[in-house]
């Protein structure tokens, strides 16, 4: 396993739907770069014993956590703690988004 992505190369796009481009997987983590195309989402859902960050990278979307939702752009980060339902929907440009969850789902 290399110890360093090339964040940029890793994104892929998809017209059908949202894409999970992994970065880095242990035992304890992963790190992913979620791509949407504008319009695209990830459904509301929760992680029982996992904390997951959203940062976000490039574009702007609407994140979700609980009962509070905001539109965010670069340099935003976003914390969904363990059962708190979350979920990400792409405005009108492609939304690029890291994401490190912990522990990692098994």
């Amino acid at each position: 396993m290399s110890h360093f992505a090339d964040v940029h190369a890793r994104a892929r796009f998809a017209a059908e739907k949202m894409t999970k481009n992994n970065l880095f997987t242990t035992d304890r983590l992963f790190c992913d770069v979620y791509c949407f195309e504008p319009g695209q989402s990830q459904s509301a859902h929760a992680h029982a014993g996992s904390d997951k960050v959203y940062y976000v990278l490039e574009g702007s979307g609407r994140i979700q956590v609980d009962a509070e939702e905001r539109v965010v752009g670069p340099g935003t980060a976003v914390l969904a703690p363990a059962g708190a339902p979350h979920a990400v929907t792409a405005g009108n440009e492609r939304l690029r988004v890291l994401v490190i969850m912990a522990p990692k789902p098994s």
